[in-house]
Order: structure tokens, then C-alpha cells, then sequence
């Protein structure tokens, strides 16, 4: 490609998105292009296409706003930010951001958390596979072996903490179709979504798993990560929590074969 076309490509991707075509030194011809009807068509095709991939990517959030309201907040976050990926099942990254900004939706506080699980489920659809850690592998360590084993979250595990929102109780509901507890207790929840085999799954999460799963991120041995998540939440069941991220499927090992609990054939 040369630096000409290049230049070329990338005003004409501009002019999809902005009202105006951008200055360039194909300008001349740029707008020659864009005056013709058929321009006016495709563009409509192709923002018609971004805003239902972001619908679909955002189930959650359009239930709770409904459709009118989304697809009018998607179309100005379209031209705001077009895709950077030809696969349209990543388009909206930055979607929470545009929300949490987005001045009809100054009083929906929850809309940008609830939006960043559903990104968050998109994350863990589409992460690489891998075997989780499970009871069955641990129990052929010793106590000692497993407080210094340095075990990382599962490629596909997510999780987030929301201070101060009920965000993981809005965004299940919304995200399984069913009713909001009434009332809803307003208190920080955590979120996590795993998905150890060949489907996404999720539960709530304590701040101590949240501080623990950032813990493992970083490598540590078990013992600290234990530790970094009782400073984060002094009362928390660390023993509890730490079966609740085994049985989710949310811990790996490095260099773990036999793939936990499997039967090597003879």
C-alpha cells in the first residue's frame, strides 16, 4: 500500500463517520466521492451495521434503556468511535467510557458498570481455552506446596468490583431477562465471569476474590495474595472464597500436565 492510498483509505473511513469530510491532500477527490447519492447509502449501511453490533453486544444495557433510547445513544457513539476490528463482535470498547459521559444518561449511574460486564462477557467469550485448576489437582499438594504455588486467573476469567452500586445484581437480571430484587440493596458487589469450558458463566464476588484474583495476576504466591485480600476485606472467609474461584474455574496453573483431574490414556 502506498503512503497515497493509505492517506486515502483512511479519509474516506473518516468521512463514514464524521459530517464533514476531513482536510487531506485528497480532499478534492474525497469530496467528489461523498456528494455522489450511493455515498450517502453505503454510509447509512455501514452505521445501520455498527449500531446493531452494538446492540447485540450490549444486551444488558439495551433492556434496561430500551431500543429507541440505545440505538439513538449508539449512533452518536458511532461517530464518535468507529470500529478498529473487522470482527464487529469486539466493536464497543469504549462504550462504558461514552456512557459514563453521556448527558442523558447522568441520572442511569449504573448504565456504564452494567455496560462494562456486558464488554466483560464479550472478553471472556471469545478468550483462549485453557485447563482449570480444580480440587482434585490441589489435593496432591501439600499445605506447604499450595501456600507458595503461584497460580494465575484462567485466560477467559473477568471480574470487577463496583463500589457503592449494585451493578452485578442490575446486570444479571437484565442479562437473564428476569425481575430486579425490590428493594435493591444499594451496596458495592463484585462481578466475576469465567468460562472453563464452552460456556460463559457468572456469579457475585466478594471484594476479598476480586483482591485476590489482582493478587494473582501479578504472580504472587497464594500466601500473599491470601493476605492482600484480607487487607482488603479484614472479615472475609478466605478459605470460601478461595473453593468458590476453584469451582468457578477461575485459577491455572503454569506448566500444569496432566490437565486437572484428567485420565492420561494408557
Amino acid at each position: 500500500m502506498t503512503t497515497a492510498l493509505g492517506q486515502f483509505q483512511q479519509a474516506f473511513a473518516q468521512a463514514l463517520f464524521a459530517p464533514q469530510t476531513p482536510e487531506s491532500p485528497q480532499s478534492a477527490d474525497l469530496k467528489a466521492l461523498v456528494m455522489q447519492p450511493a455515498f450517502a447509502v453505503y454510509r447509512n449501511t455501514v452505521m445501520k451495521a455498527c449500531i446493531d453490533a452494538l446492540e447485540a453486544n450490549f444486551p444488558a444495557v439495551l433492556r434496561l434503556v430500551g431500543n429507541d433510547w440505545f440505538r439513538a445513544a449508539a449512533a452518536l457513539y458511532v461517530t464518535t468511535e468507529g470500529p478498529r476490528d473487522a470482527r464487529l463482535l469486539h466493536y464497543g470498547e469504549g462504550f462504558a467510557g461514552f456512557l459514563r459521559d453521556f448527558p442523558p444518561a447522568a441520572e442511569l449511574v449504573y448504565l456504564p458498570g452494567v455496560s462494562q460486564l456486558d464488554t466483560l462477557w464479550r472478553a471472556s467469550h471469545t478468550a483462549p481455552d485453557a485447563h482449570a485448576v480444580d480440587a482434585a489437582w490441589l489435593a496432591g499438594h501439600t499445605p506447604e506446596q499450595i501456600t507458595e504455588l503461584a497460580l494465575r486467573p484462567h485466560p477467559a476469567a473477568r471480574w470487577a468490583w463496583f463500589e457503592d452500586q449494585p451493578i452485578y445484581t442490575i446486570w444479571d437480571s437484565n442479562r437473564r431477562h428476569t425481575a430486579t430484587p425490590d428493594p435493591l440493596r444499594w451496596e458495592g458487589e463484585g462481578a466475576l465471569l469465567t468460562r472453563p469450558h464452552d460456556t460463559v458463566i457468572w456469579q457475585q464476588l466478594s471484594r476479598a476474590g476480586c483482591a485476590l484474583l489482582d493478587a494473582c495476576t501479578r504472580g504472587v504466591p497464594l500466601a500473599e495474595a491470601a493476605d492482600r485480600a484480607l487487607k482488603a476485606e479484614p472479615q472475609a472467609d478466605i478459605a470460601s472464597t478461595f473453593a468458590a474461584l476453584l469451582q468457578a474455574g477461575a485459577l491455572v496453573a503454569d506448566g500444569m500436565w496432566p490437565p486437572p483431574s484428567a485420565k492420561v490414556a494408557p
